[in-house]
Formats: structure tokens, C-alpha cells, sequence
């Protein structure tokens, strides 16, 4: 399917062009060693991953604040082993992390070919609900921070995808109209539903291989975004 009159286009950062997983993996592997917690890395993130998932989820439709999702997915990530750690000690560990996670920057396969692609035919953003003191270290460290003319943070507008008032914040400052537009993400819930209801087209990053039964237009890999861009 090709999308036409599209002169923007939005992305998510975190697991749609940004690697989360690798790089969340490189920095828990730091930070292990820094406390010396004696945990096998990969059994820790395999029940980890999930969670954090859970928590984000929650974080999104404000079920829990900022410093209880830092704590929460850590806290019932080490429950599991049976490990009990200070409260103390998980918020050390938890700014830890946050530290660390900007230092590793590997992108999903194909990023930076798809950028140099989009960005000679459209101008490109950033709508993403992470945290506004680690987005930006994101982009910038990774080095695709060029490619786009305007970031918008969850954080700066005080509401989360799949919020509507993100994404019109993103288009305002964009200078665009949503029917011109189009937002990629992985999460259906926050990207896909949340940028439909602003009245935007949507492309799913369905890299996950997630049964949705909605009638959406999907990619699994970043390099078929070319077939209808």
C-alpha cells in the first residue's frame, strides 16, 4: 500500500529504530557488575523484559508513577530469584541503569539506510514516552538525531501515547495536519490506536510477530517501510 500526500512522518524510538533490548541488556551487564549482583544476566532479562513491558503498560495508562515503575520492575524482576535488596538499594541501581542505558546506541537493522531514504522525501519526528533526560543522550549517541526536526516527550507535555494531546502537540509543533501524516511504533495500543484516533495514517513495526486482528497496515522489518513511503 502506498500512502499519498504524506509530507511528515512520525517515529517511536525506543524498540522501532533505537535497539532497547540490546542496549537495555549492555547496560544491566554494567550495572550487575558496578553492584555486584550475582545473577546470571540472561535469566535475569528474560523475566525482566516482560515485566518492564507490564510496568510501561501501567506507566501509560497511570498506574504507577515514574519512580514506581523505576522500582516496581526491578523489585519483582529480582523477587523471582529470591533476592532482597533495600529500597535504598533499588533506587541506586535503578539510577544506575538510567545512567548507563544511553551508552550503548545500536539501532534496529536498517535504520540508518531507511532515514537517509525518508529524509530526502519527508520531514521526520520523534514521539516517544520515554524519559525526557535519556531520549535526547539517545538520539544524539546514537548519531540519527539529524534526521529529525522536532522531538516530543511524554514528559514535556505531561500526558502519554496513546493520549491524543501527544500527538497533536507533535503535530503543532511539526506544523503539519494529521492527514498529511504518518506515525511508526511497535506498541499497536500507544503508536497505532493512539495516532489513528489523532487522525493520522499509521505503519505497525510488528518485529514482535503480534497477532492483531484490527485492520492496520504492518511491517516486520524496518526495510519494507520503503514499499509504501
Amino acid at each position: 500500500m502506498q500512502y499519498n500526500g504524506i509530507t511528515d512522518i512520525f517515529f517511536d524510538l525506543d524498540h522501532t529504530l533505537w535497539d532497547f533490548d540490546r542496549n537495555s541488556g549492555l547496560a544491566f551487564q554494567r550495572v550487575f557488575q558496578k553492584h555486584n549482583i550475582d545473577l546470571p544476566l540472561t535469566d535475569f532479562l528474560k523475566e525482566y523484559e516482560p515485566i518492564n513491558l507490564q510496568y510501561w503498560k501501567k506507566f501509560r495508562e497511570n498506574q504507577v508513577s515514574k519512580v514506581e515503575l523505576r522500582r516496581g520492575r526491578l523489585t519483582e524482576t529480582f523477587d523471582i530469584f529470591k533476592l532482597k535488596f533495600p529500597l535504598e538499594t533499588i533506587d541506586t541501581i535503578a539510577h544506575c541503569y538510567i545512567k548507563e542505558l544511553p551508552v550503548d546506541n545500536h539501532l534496529f537493522i536498517d535504520t540508518i539506510d531507511v532515514l537517509d531514504y525518508l529524509s530526502k522525501k519527508y520531514t521526520l519526528h520523534i514521539i516517544t514516552n520515554g524519559f525526557e533526560e535519556v531520549q535526547h543522550l539517545k538520539l544524539q549517541n546514537s548519531g540519527i538525531k539529524k534526521y529529525f526536526n522536532t522531538v516530543t516527550t511524554s514528559e514535556e507535555t505531561g500526558l502519554k501515547k496513546p493520549h491524543p494531546v501527544i500527538f497533536e502537540t507533535a503535530l503543532n509543533k511539526a506544523a503539519v495536519i494529521s492527514e498529511k501524516s504518518v506515525m511508526i511504533g511497535d506498541s499497536f495500543e500507544a503508536d497505532i490506536l493512539g495516532a489513528k484516533n489523532a487522525g493520522m495514517h499509521t505503519l505497525f513495526f510488528n518485529y514482535r510477530k503480534e497477532n492483531i486482528t484490527a485492520p492496520h497496515f504492518a511491517i516486520n522489518q524496518l526495510s519494507e517501510i520503503k514499499k509504501h513511503l
